[in-house]
């Protein structure tokens, strides 16, 4: 078993933490609620940029849909007359210092998710692992609001504007603090976020207040598209065929369950979150399609042969909450443009 797979066993399939874990998760705990507080008392400097930043994280560990999140919140300010730009780490990527992202960027120098929001969003990305810099990259190219991908933790960034991911599935997890639980921050962190957004799960979310009003979200795909030709095909193609299904992301079991979801037989190949995919991992000793992460697929774009295929996934929102969303975010701009 990986180490990952008993990780999850213990966060999310109520495993007892072995003991060692808990004083671990009591220091990592305390380091996190003084930087914060550092932070709150100005002991350590926040950039407060010229233009507003709205900053989109979550509180665990893991795949929660901020990436598609981010990128359908780019297009909507796109759309909506501003002129957005996304500050990511680069998480993955070898590039040292702040650059600005092109889609005909190599994954292994920027990162793979930059590269698809990059590739998706066809808005300026700008990743570095000092985010003020690298958000300045953005305002100097043109940019009047700055969206900060798995920014909530990065708070030497000044923000107008926090949304909070939660998985809708694993949620909290068993609600401990890193490395005995999933958690970056404790769970009560929620009540501060500006709006929080639940992707999947339940309709009926119990037991957790602070979930109270969420608004919700679920992923969706309809269509792979082939990596060596770029054509795409109906997703319902694979509906009742079995594929080898890749994954190296935050959460695996989510895509393999979303393809599972529309009859297609799957064979999981889970592998860990931003993993380097080498040709060996991609290829089985059958003639069966592959099926890949959008994320995963910019990784492979020169190993991949005409089996391989990648899976965009959208961001949908439930009825009214997009409008919801999208009200609180634009009246956040407004108020920084009257408080400069």
């Amino acid at each position: 078993m990986s180490i990952q797979s008993r990780l999850n066993e213990i966060w999310y399939e109520e495993a007892s933490p072995p003991w060692w874990l808990l004083p671990l998760s009591a220091v990592y705990g305390a380091a996190s609620w003084l930087r914060r507080f550092a932070y709150a008392k100005r002991l350590r400097r926040s950039t407060r940029l010229s233009c507003p930043v709205i900053v989109v994280g979550n509180v665990s560990v893991g795949g929660t849909g901020k990436t598609p999140l981010v990128c359908r919140l780019a297009v909507l300010l796109a759309d909506l007359g501003f002129r957005p730009g996304v500050v990511s780490r680069g998480y993955g990527g070898s590039s040292r210092g702040s650059r600005l992202v092109q889609a005909a960027d190599d994954s292994g120098s920027v990162g793979d998710e930059a590269l698809v929001l990059a590739r998706r969003t066809r808005v300026p990305i700008a990743v570095g692992r000092d985010r003020p810099a690298a958000a300045q990259l953005l305002i100097n190219a043109g940019c009047d609001v700055i969206v900060s991908d798995d920014g909530l933790q990065h708070y030497a960034l000044a923000r107008d504007f926090e949304i909070i991911v939660v998985d809708g599935e694993r949620r909290f997890g068993n609600g401990r603090l890193l490395p005995a639980g999933p958690l970056r921050e404790g769970q009560a962190r929620v009540k501060d976020a500006d709006a929080v957004v639940v992707n999947g799960g339940p309709t009926v979310i119990a037991g957790h207040a602070s979930l109270a009003g969420a608004l919700r979200m679920h992923l969706e795909a309809t269509q792979a598209i082939a990596l060596r030709y770029g054509t795409a095909v109906p997703l319902s193609e694979f509906s009742g065929r079995s594929v080898h299904a890749v994954a190296a992301i935050g959460n695996p079991q989510r895509f393999f369950d979303l393809l599972q979801s529309l009859g297609i037989h799957v064979i999981a190949h889970p592998l860990p979150d931003h993993a380097p995919l080498r040709i060996e991992d991609i290829s089985f000793a059958d003639d069966l399609a592959v099926l890949m992460t959008e994320k995963d697929a910019v990784k492979c774009t020169q190993i991949a042969g005409p089996h391989h295929w990648y899976v965009p996934v959208s961001a949908v929102f439930e009825e009214g909450d997009l409008e919801a969303l999208q009200g609180m975010v634009v009246q956040s701009i407004g108020k920084r443009a009257e408080h400069p």
